[in-house]
């Protein structure tokens, strides 16, 4: 097999701020075709930033499609021209105040491939100083620290359900392991 779908046409759906959506007609391998609804996306960056505490930079905000209030690493969306490390660097500071050094990457998320081509890179870094807060005007949200292994614990308690943070703090649990020796 070659898992592969031929798009043969696609319709433009909705055009928004964020998103666009449209509607494909895909031809499959064995020549049948079918419609694909598909979530454009800009993609996004997050960043486990670390302290010299072993403590992670969290955000608490009102998210919403869920109608709650989350916990999750600062991120955001991904601005056009920025590479996925400078926009994350810029959100880091602009949600937290902090700024980073020794980043590594975390690899890259498909939030949801069955409808969305959303891809969220994701990076860890040490916490080289702070600075003021730089919100957008539309952004109400709270700076916490929480130590990486009660993170790790709230994402295993199933306490924290948002993808990009649990799979984060999980990859930073293990890189500090391993950089520890355990």
């Amino acid at each position: 097999m070659k898992l592969t779908e031929k798009t043969l046409e696609s319709k433009s759906i909705f055009e928004g701020k964020v998103i666009h959506v449209k509607h494909d007609m895909v031809e499959l391998e064995n020549g049948e075709t079918a419609m694909r609804e598909i979530v454009e996306h800009p993609g996004g960056v997050c960043i486990a930033a670390l302290t010299d505490k072993n403590e992670l930079l969290f955000v608490r905000q009102f998210r919403y499609p869920y109608k709650e209030v989350t916990l999750e690493l600062p991120a955001g969306k991904l601005e056009k021209g920025q590479n996925p490390l400078e926009n994350g660097k810029r959100e880091l500071l602009e949600e937290t105040g902090a700024i980073g050094r020794e980043y590594i990457t975390l690899g890259k998320v498909y939030p949801s491939p069955g409808y969305c081509g959303e891809i969220i890179h994701l990076y860890y870094c040490k916490i080289d100083r702070y600075e003021h807060q730089q919100l957008d005007d539309d952004e109400f949200l709270n700076v916490e620290k929480i130590p990486l292994e009660k993170a790790v614990e709230l994402v295993m308690n199933n306490e924290i359900p948002d993808a990009k943070t649990q799979i984060a703090v999980l990859k930073t649990a293990a890189i500090i392991r391993k950089l520890n020796g355990k």
